[in-house]
């Protein structure tokens, strides 16, 4: 009965993240553009390939449109900038007794990393899961994604 409840277990988690990516198609040595702000997903991608020493660019804020729903930033992006990365997320969770090891917040994104000089993306990640969890898996797949020398 044992073995029932962790194959379950084991199938329910398995299908929390989605990773489509080309390998060695990300130059460590190019600018990268992320959008400004986030919730904590969107920062940690920022700080994680700041620490692995890419060159992450904000871009420029040009202005703000003011809506009734929103407030809408125009960015203008560097012409240096070799890729863009797309995260869109949803407010984080604390989720103390799921995540207690694993960094107490439930995350819930997307993710796109795409080459702006061949308009191809590299890289499409829907996922979900712990905050560790899903920085752990961040670094793995930014690892396979780096061209090798």
């Amino acid at each position: 009965m044992r073995f029932i409840y962790l194959a379950l277990s084991c199938l329910i988690l398995s299908g929390c993240n989605s990773v489509y990516l080309k390998p060695n198609t990300l130059d460590k040595d190019a600018n990268i553009y992320t959008p400004r702000g986030g919730y904590s997903m969107k920062r940690s991608i920022k700080q994680t390939m700041e620490e692995r020493g890419y060159k992450v660019k904000v871009g420029t804020l040009q202005k703000v449109r003011e809506s009734d729903q929103d407030d809408t930033e125009v960015f203008i992006i560097p012409n240096n900038v070799r890729y863009a990365v797309r995260v869109a997320e949803r407010k984080e969770i604390l989720r103390p007794i799921w995540c207690m090891f694993n960094g107490f917040w439930w995350w819930n994104f997307n993710m796109s990393i795409t080459d702006k000089a061949t308009n191809e993306e590299i890289l499409s990640w829907r996922g979900r899961g712990c905050a560790n969890s899903s920085l752990r898996k961040l670094d793995k797949i930014l690892e396979e994604l780096e061209i090798k020398d």
